[in-house]
């Protein structure tokens, strides 16, 4: 039963962010070029290796009980900021690529509405990757799993961007 109304408050905290992103990036102005550096700054190995299953397995081999709970819960917090920022980024992104879809330039414009798709999908990944995270958090002793689709979705993003990265950010709204 506990397990329950954990799971139901952390719906609840979810749906809280959820809204408060939302709210928030209604409101912000978003820096283009702080953006793109922000998304190339993420270390998607660092982040890959706090999520590896075959890393918690070794951990949990080799550690007592109680310290493997403790350095999980620590990975985990450590992955559920590097899933906040990579959200972050894929907001800013999303207007990237709102921006780019405006371009007269049609491969450009199209090379925009995938990376708007992309980056609303990493952004929902980053969700449900935060989600599994604090339930690791709230039980450690639980075998989790690897996340590889928040890492996958990165790499798609990050090959999107990649395609629109011969233009300049200040171009694509310019056009």
């Amino acid at each position: 039963m506990l397990v329950a109304w954990i799971l139901v408050g952390l719906a609840f905290l979810a749906l809280s962010i959820v809204v408060y992103v939302a709210i928030r990036s209604r409101t912000r102005q978003i820096d283009l070029e702080k953006a793109v550096q922000a998304f190339h700054s993420l270390d998607i190995d660092a982040f890959r290796n706090l999520v590896d299953s075959d890393e918690e397995a070794f951990l949990r081999d080799n550690l007592p009980p109680r310290k493997f709970r403790e350095i999980k819960r620590q990975r985990a917090w450590a992955a559920i900021v590097y899933a906040w920022e990579a959200g972050k980024a894929a907001t800013a992104l999303a207007y990237i690529g709102q921006a780019a879809q405006h371009s007269s330039d049609p491969e450009i414009a199209a090379s925009g509405i995938q990376l708007a798709e992309n980056a609303f999908r990493l952004r929902l990944h980053t969700i449900g990757a935060s989600l599994r995270l604090l339930t690791e958090i709230v039980l450690p002793d639980r075998r989790s799993r690897s996340h590889p689709p928040l890492v996958d979705q990165y790499e798609r993003t990050a090959e999107t961007l990649f395609r629109l990265g011969r233009f300049s950010p200040g171009s694509l709204l310019n056009n």
